[in-house]
């Protein structure tokens, strides 16, 4: 006799509006400001002295900083709420701005632009977000209710890329490092509309926090999602750090790099809500390959093609539909399979190897340019590593595990 993984009859806490709309504004924020981020490589490092390999590590650092955070970070979101998570990694994310304006050394820009901002936005972003929405919203609108947040954080990538641009134009880079601190506190007000009751409601077979992770990783399809999802983070990761300096590289202008990058942050509120809208009607396993393959294409072709302003406006806005149209589908499945009890905490491991993508991703990019001169390499690893993830996806089983019932117990 077996019983079903997930407690997916669990009563919503808080309405699925305000869950949303909170939700999306943290995701907007957070992910926003982090999306400019490639638009200092070139002014802080000219200013400094500094590689770009220096830059490049920071950031590495940062994104492994929030992949190796993340689980925690969920996990404590699952036993105390979102809402004091959310309170901390604000706070953590405007110190962390401030501190990367001031740092001079290659050692400070990586403590501030890399550890603390990085333990910033694994208290901010999806892992977290995701939590409340998974319990808070009913099974068959979840997919689309992902897919609404994370397009609301493509939005933010849109919205702020320019603005960031801006705020360097008009105040200086360091100021507007300032500034972004600032705007980082805004998440604080917003998380009061995350903040569930403490004696949520759970109903059905209730697990330790041991025995969900144990389930977890001897299960192949969660290990299958976490392979795919390393992969996403090296190619996005990459593009978003890197990308500015490889056109500025090939005789285009630092304006051709902004429209890019806010071409990405449009079509991926696109794309981000079509395919968590798709992952309410078919196999979330294609739409998560048929990214993948995509993605190789459209670098393929970005890299095959005369280089224009045009060409790169393209591959952006196809690169933006694909962008992040892996995140809802892939926590989506997470809580399919699992249940939604620790779905922050599994969400946070599945993330970490996004992470550690991301580190490879942004890393190589600075160190294989500083040793070749050239960025062609990293792109076509880029390449293939689409071509494994879209492979690794197929495999993935998304029904719910079943578990055994627990024993009942033994009366005198």
């Amino acid at each position: 006799m077996t019983a079903a993984a997930a407690p997916h009859n669990q009563p919503a806490t808080l309405s699925m509006t305000q869950v949303l709309w909170c939700g999306a504004m943290i995701v907007t924020m957070s992910m926003g400001i982090r999306h400019g981020f490639g638009l200092w490589l070139q002014p802080m490092t000219m200013d400094r002295g500094w590689t770009r390999e220096t830059f490049a590590f920071a950031l590495a650092i940062q994104n492994l900083a929030w992949g190796l955070a993340g689980p925690l970070a969920g996990a404590i979101a699952d036993r105390f709420g979102a809402f004091r998570v959310l309170i901390f990694g604000s706070v953590l994310y405007g110190l962390g701005l401030v501190w990367m304006g001031l740092a001079t050394s290659g050692l400070a820009f990586t403590g501030s632009a890399g550890v603390l901002l990085g333990l910033a936005q694994s208290g901010t972003t999806y892992a977290v977000v995701y939590g409340v929405i998974g319990r808070n919203v009913a099974p068959d609108k979840r997919s689309w209710a992902m897919g609404v947040t994370a397009a609301a954080g493509s939005f933010g990538q849109f919205l702020m890329v320019p603005v960031e641009n801006w705020l360097i134009g008009g105040f200086g880079w360091q100021n507007a490092l300032f500034i972004l601190g600032c705007l980082a506190l805004l998440i604080i007000p917003l998380a009061f509309g995350l903040r569930e009751p403490r004696t949520s409601p759970h109903v059905g077979h209730q697990q330790s926090v041991g025995e969900a992770l144990r389930e977890a990783f001897r299960y192949p399809s969660f290990r299958w999602l976490t392979a795919g999802y390393f992969v996403c983070g090296f190619q996005v990761v990459f593009i978003a750090v890197h990308m500015p300096s490889y056109l500025k590289d090939r005789g285009l202008g630092p304006d051709v790099a902004t429209v890019a990058l806010a071409l990405i942050g449009l079509f991926n509120i696109f794309g981000t809500y079509a395919a968590g809208s798709l992952g309410q009607r078919m196999p979330k396993k294609y739409i998560l390959s048929a990214i993948y393959v995509l993605r190789s294409i459209a670098i393929v072709a970005f890299l095959l093609l005369p280089l224009t302003p045009m060409s790169v406006y393209i591959f952006s806005s196809m690169m933006g539909l694909l962008w992040l149209s892996t995140v809802p589908v892939t926590n989506a499945t997470v809580a399919q399979i699992f249940g939604v009890q620790y779905l922050s905490m599994l969400g946070g491991f599945v993330f970490l190897s996004h992470q550690v993508g991301s580190f490879l991703g942004v890393w190589l990019g600075g160190r294989l340019y500083d040793a070749t001169g050239s960025y062609d390499l990293v792109w076509w690893i880029a390449v293939a590593l689409g071509i494994f993830a879209a492979l690794a996806n197929l495999p993935v089983r998304e029904a719910a595990i079943t578990r055994l019932p627990r024993p009942a117990p033994l009366t005198p």
